[in-house]
Protein backbone atom coordinates (compact mmCIF):
# COMPACT_ATOMS: atom_id res chain seq x y z
CA UNK A 1 0.00 0.00 0.00
CA UNK A 2 2.88 2.33 0.78
CA UNK A 3 4.36 1.83 -2.71
CA UNK A 4 1.02 2.74 -4.31
CA UNK A 5 0.89 5.99 -2.36
CA UNK A 6 4.49 6.79 -3.34
CA UNK A 7 3.74 6.15 -7.00
CA UNK A 8 0.62 8.33 -6.84
CA UNK A 9 2.61 11.11 -5.18
CA UNK A 10 5.27 10.90 -7.90
CA UNK A 11 2.58 11.01 -10.57
CA UNK A 12 1.01 14.12 -9.01
CA UNK A 13 4.40 15.84 -8.82
CA UNK A 14 5.17 14.90 -12.43
CA UNK A 15 1.81 16.20 -13.68
CA UNK A 16 2.23 19.40 -11.67
CA UNK A 17 5.67 20.06 -13.14
CA UNK A 18 4.41 19.25 -16.62
CA UNK A 19 1.49 21.65 -16.18
CA UNK A 20 3.76 24.44 -15.01
CA UNK A 21 6.10 23.85 -17.91
CA UNK A 22 3.28 23.92 -20.46
CA UNK A 23 1.73 27.12 -19.11
CA UNK A 24 5.07 28.89 -19.06
CA UNK A 25 5.48 28.03 -22.73
CA UNK A 26 2.12 29.62 -23.55
CA UNK A 27 3.00 32.79 -21.67
CA UNK A 28 6.34 32.98 -23.46
CA UNK A 29 4.66 32.75 -26.88
CA UNK A 30 3.52 36.37 -26.83
CA UNK A 31 0.34 37.89 -28.16
CA UNK A 32 -3.15 37.48 -26.81
CA UNK A 33 -4.83 34.21 -25.98
CA UNK A 34 -6.62 33.92 -29.32
CA UNK A 35 -3.48 34.44 -31.40
CA UNK A 36 -1.58 31.82 -29.43
CA UNK A 37 -4.51 29.38 -29.66
CA UNK A 38 -4.79 29.97 -33.40
CA UNK A 39 -1.08 29.26 -33.88
CA UNK A 40 -1.30 26.07 -31.83
CA UNK A 41 -4.38 24.84 -33.68
CA UNK A 42 -2.81 25.53 -37.08
CA UNK A 43 0.42 23.76 -36.16
CA UNK A 44 -1.37 20.71 -34.79
CA UNK A 45 -3.79 20.51 -37.71
CA UNK A 46 -1.03 20.86 -40.31
CA UNK A 47 0.87 18.04 -38.62
CA UNK A 48 -2.22 15.82 -38.55
CA UNK A 49 -3.08 16.59 -42.18
CA UNK A 50 0.46 15.85 -43.32
CA UNK A 51 0.62 12.57 -41.45
CA UNK A 52 -2.85 11.54 -42.62
CA UNK A 53 -1.92 12.22 -46.25
CA UNK A 54 1.19 10.07 -46.01
CA UNK A 55 -0.69 7.29 -44.23
CA UNK A 56 -3.59 7.45 -46.69
CA UNK A 57 -1.16 6.96 -49.56
CA UNK A 58 0.54 4.07 -47.80
CA UNK A 59 -2.72 2.38 -46.81
CA UNK A 60 -4.11 2.87 -50.32
CA UNK A 61 -1.10 1.10 -51.75
CA UNK A 62 -1.46 -1.74 -49.23
CA UNK A 63 -5.17 -2.10 -50.00
CA UNK A 64 -4.65 -2.14 -53.77
CA UNK A 65 -1.80 -4.64 -53.54
CA UNK A 66 -3.89 -6.78 -51.20
CA UNK A 67 -6.82 -6.68 -53.60
CA UNK A 68 -4.71 -7.49 -56.68
CA UNK A 69 -2.74 -10.31 -55.09
CA UNK A 70 -5.61 -12.08 -53.36
CA UNK A 71 -7.32 -15.06 -54.93
CA UNK A 72 -10.33 -14.94 -52.61
CA UNK A 73 -13.21 -12.69 -53.73
CA UNK A 74 -14.25 -11.99 -50.12
CA UNK A 75 -10.77 -10.65 -49.29
CA UNK A 76 -10.76 -8.57 -52.47
CA UNK A 77 -14.08 -6.99 -51.48
CA UNK A 78 -12.74 -6.32 -47.99
CA UNK A 79 -9.65 -4.64 -49.44
CA UNK A 80 -11.75 -2.33 -51.65
CA UNK A 81 -14.00 -1.50 -48.69
CA UNK A 82 -10.92 -0.70 -46.64
CA UNK A 83 -9.65 1.52 -49.45
CA UNK A 84 -12.95 3.42 -49.49
CA UNK A 85 -12.77 3.94 -45.73
CA UNK A 86 -9.21 5.27 -45.99
CA UNK A 87 -10.22 7.77 -48.67
CA UNK A 88 -13.31 8.86 -46.74
CA UNK A 89 -11.27 9.38 -43.55
CA UNK A 90 -8.66 11.36 -45.47
CA UNK A 91 -11.37 13.51 -47.08
CA UNK A 92 -12.96 14.20 -43.70
CA UNK A 93 -9.65 15.18 -42.08
CA UNK A 94 -8.73 17.51 -44.94
CA UNK A 95 -12.32 18.74 -45.20
CA UNK A 96 -12.12 20.00 -41.64
CA UNK A 97 -9.26 22.29 -42.67
CA UNK A 98 -11.16 23.54 -45.70
CA UNK A 99 -14.26 24.16 -43.58
CA UNK A 100 -12.29 26.09 -40.98
CA UNK A 101 -10.55 28.12 -43.68
CA UNK A 102 -13.96 29.03 -45.13
CA UNK A 103 -15.79 29.69 -41.83
CA UNK A 104 -12.99 31.53 -40.00
CA UNK A 105 -13.31 34.79 -41.99
CA UNK A 106 -17.04 34.80 -41.22
CA UNK A 107 -16.31 34.70 -37.49
CA UNK A 108 -13.69 37.46 -37.36
CA UNK A 109 -14.49 39.96 -34.64
CA UNK A 110 -16.26 37.48 -32.36
CA UNK A 111 -13.08 36.58 -30.49
CA UNK A 112 -13.13 39.63 -28.25
CA UNK A 113 -14.03 39.59 -24.61
CA UNK A 114 -16.69 42.06 -23.45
Amino acid sequence: MKKVIQKCARLVVFISILTLYCTSTVYAAGGDMFTVADDIIRTVYNSIAGISTALAGLMSAVAVIGAKMSNNQHKVDQAWDWLKRVWIAWAVINGIGAFIAYVRPLLDGYNTLP
